[in-house]
């Protein structure tokens, strides 16, 4: 039985959390000191202690925890969770069902209920991310639930949360059967060389399947395409699928190179017609101006904050000033696919980075279309921060 402890919430924020706001902030809490340790129940509550809402106590990004509950007498138990993952699992009947397709997300975390959780699905392997010590401390209840439910060749973990002052990015086998890695698996009939043994990065990021299969079906055909920040070159086996030119990928890690010959061989593309580059993504924009390279196609997908030797770079800060340096190396009447997943800023503000970059450099554009979250990331309208995947299709006029 886990240690319960309320929390009152200050007079101004209670509506947030009555209409379903799952994240317990420092900000809204009179007595936040009195939490104690990672994992125990909270009990929001008004300063009267009228009842409002319950969750756990898990430290992540700048939360304290998640709202679980709003019933007043339900039991945060082995029970409480094999109900969410029924749940996520009914939604994901389609994806189960299609063998184009062997990985997905199988829960997202506050968008099926459970902030600080995602599990995803590879061929038959399950891997559970756990974001913070406190919903860890439910691992049992998880796994047990996890285990009853599904048909399963192994599940892996990964813990996401800081220890001793140290970020663990930490996997681990927990039962079933070790798989073979590279585990190949598919999307959209393309395949994928996954390690789930090997850090915390698999190998290829899912938010990003409808915008590859877009770039694969309507964009790419006939194209030069240049996919930058690329890390196993998804974006670019996508677009050499789709009939483009030729590609070429730009990451600074060292292990991009042999990752993105991987992820081409298993597709039975000639890598050796395509073109890997380990550089600064900033240094090589640099070079391409001074050689007079263009692209017919132009990818931006830059992590929210990279740090390299010369270069510190911040998406809300920074990102008009890289698509500026993409559209100086885009043909007239190319397109940039700009992308992003740094949740501190909305849609809306993106395509006003977007507008300012075009129109900074005097040259006209038109939006194709936009992507957010594909469907199996669930998320809920009242925490706009987890749709945090923006993509925006365009084309340079000029």
């Amino acid at each position: 039985m886990k240690k319960e402890v309320n929390l009152k919430v200050k007079s101004k924020f209670i509506n947030k959390f009555k209409k379903g706001y799952p994240l317990i902030f420092k900000e809204a809490i009179l007595n936040i000191n009195d939490l104690e340790k990672e994992g125990q129940i909270i009990n929001l509550v008004d300063e009267k202690g009228k009842f409002i809402a319950k969750g756990y106590h898990g430290r992540q990004n700048k939360g304290y925890g998640w709202v679980l509950s709003t019933k007043e007498d339900e039991k945060i138990d082995k029970a409480f969770f094999q109900k969410k993952l029924i749940t996520a699992l009914n939604k994901r009947s389609s994806f189960y069902n299609d063998p184009d397709t062997t990985a997905f997300r199988v829960f997202n975390g506050e968008g099926d209920g459970i902030g600080g959780l995602t599990i995803e699905y590879f061929d038959g392997y399950y891997v559970i991310n756990w974001y913070s010590k406190g919903i860890y401390k439910f691992r049992d209840e998880v796994i047990n639930s996890l285990k009853n439910l599904v048909e399963l060749k192994g599940i892996y973990q990964k813990k996401r949360f800081d220890t001793d002052g140290k970020y663990v990015e930490q996997d681990d086998f927990i039962l079933g059967e070790r798989g073979e890695f590279p585990l190949v698996v598919k999307e959209n009939g393309v395949n994928f060389a996954v390690y789930l043994n090997d850090g915390a990065m698999v190998g290829v990021f899912l938010d990003q399947r409808d915008v590859r299969r877009t770039i694969r079906d309507k964009y790419a055909k006939g194209r030069t395409v240049l996919n930058t920040f690329s890390y196993t070159g998804a974006f670019s086996v996508f677009a050499a699928v789709g009939g483009a030119k030729k590609t070429t990928s730009v990451d600074l890690a060292n292990r991009s190179l042999s990752k993105t010959i991987e992820q081409f061989s298993i597709n039975n593309i000639d890598y050796e017609a395509q073109e890997i580059i380990v550089e600064d993504v900033f240094d090589y924009f640099k070079y391409a101006v001074r050689k007079e390279l263009k692209f017919e196609m132009v990818i931006l997908d830059p992590p929210s904050f990279a740090k390299s030797k010369n270069y510190k770079f911040s998406a809300e800060k920074d990102y008009t000033s890289l698509l500026k340096d993409a559209i100086a190396i885009t043909e007239s009447k190319g397109v940039i696919v700009a992308s992003t997943n740094c949740s501190s800023f909305n849609m809306d503000k993106f395509k006003m980075f977007i507008n300012d970059a075009f129109k900074d450099t005097g040259v006209k554009y038109k939006v194709l279309e936009e992507f957010s979250l594909p469907s199996d990331f669930r998320t809920i309208k009242e925490f706009e921060e987890g749709n945090y995947l923006k993509v925006v299709f365009i084309e340079k006029l000029n």
